[in-house]
């Protein structure tokens, strides 16, 4: 589906099926340098049982026209808006590494519309290394590869995944390819310069859960345990085996996470 917001179109899927009135909703945010691509396995899922999906291509991403915005709360403002635009009252609100801190600073601002929230491969403060950013800043395919080298654990690296014919790195590496000269370098410094997470994850009233990948070397675990600390009772899950690209990497055990969260809706 295509809408316009700030006067610009925004392309959001469906998971391929229409708009079905009075049924729940559900809402995914891509991360950095990515597009509405990474998830199509679930939107697909949960549009064929009982939801109306959409995942947007954030600005200046896939089929979203515009640039980039640079700061994560210009971002979680726009993702009110362009679901002011989709006239969605209401969602189940997911998102994934930078679109987790999206997520969260959409929930602490407008709690009502925001009835549940998932947040995965998430940290805060979420650091980026200056080599990685540096490359990202100059458009240089280094950084394209120290995410595929530091994103995904080692079993990953070598091809195999519970979901027949997926290629775990051929796949994250071509929507990364497709972000490195438009938006990659803007969404990593927005990662790196959110200042605001703590005070957020505080005012967020939402039931929050948080997904972790235990091998994860961008967002690790212990990283997370601050925002943690200060959401108001956050079911935690863990997936074993598993690093940054939790969705492509793991995507049973994110199946199952989201299935639960989607179930208390």
């Amino acid at each position: 589906m295509r809408f316009t917001v700030d006067g610009q179109e925004v392309f959001a899927a469906t998971g391929a099926e229409p708009h079905h009135p009075g049924r729940p909703h559900i809402t995914f945010i891509h991360g950095a340098g990515c597009d509405h691509t990474v998830w199509v396995l679930f939107a697909r899922f949960f549009s064929r049982n009982g939801f109306n999906v959409l995942v947007p291509d954030l600005p200046g991403h896939g089929k979203s026209a515009g640039s980039p915005l640079t700061t994560v709360e210009q971002l979680a403002q726009w993702v009110s808006r362009f679901l002011d635009a989709a006239n969605v009252q209401s969602t189940l609100l997911v998102g994934h590494s930078l679109g987790s801190l999206i997520a969260l600073e959409a929930a602490s601002r407008d709690p009502q519309r925001y009835t549940r929230v998932v947040l995965l491969g998430t940290a805060v403060p979420m650091i980026v290394g200056e080599p990685l950013l540096t490359a990202a800043r100059d458009r240089n395919h280094a950084a394209v590869d120290m995410i595929m080298q530091f994103g995904h654990a080692f079993a990953s690296q070598l091809g195999g995944n519970p979901v027949a014919g997926i290629s775990v790195m051929n796949n994250n590496m071509r929507v990364l390819e497709r972000g490195l000269p438009v938006n990659l370098y803007e969404d990593l410094n927005a990662c790196h310069s959110y200042q605001n997470g703590i005070e957020a994850a505080r005012r967020v009233k939402s039931p929050v859960m948080v997904v972790l990948g235990d091998l994860d070397r961008m967002t690790p675990p212990p990283a997370a345990q601050a925002l943690i600390a200060a959401l108001a009772a956050p079911d935690v899950r863990r997936i074993p085996d598993c690093g940054h690209m939790l969705m492509s990497e793991q995507p049973e055990a994110v199946h199952r996470a989201l299935v639960a969260a989607a179930a208390t809706h």
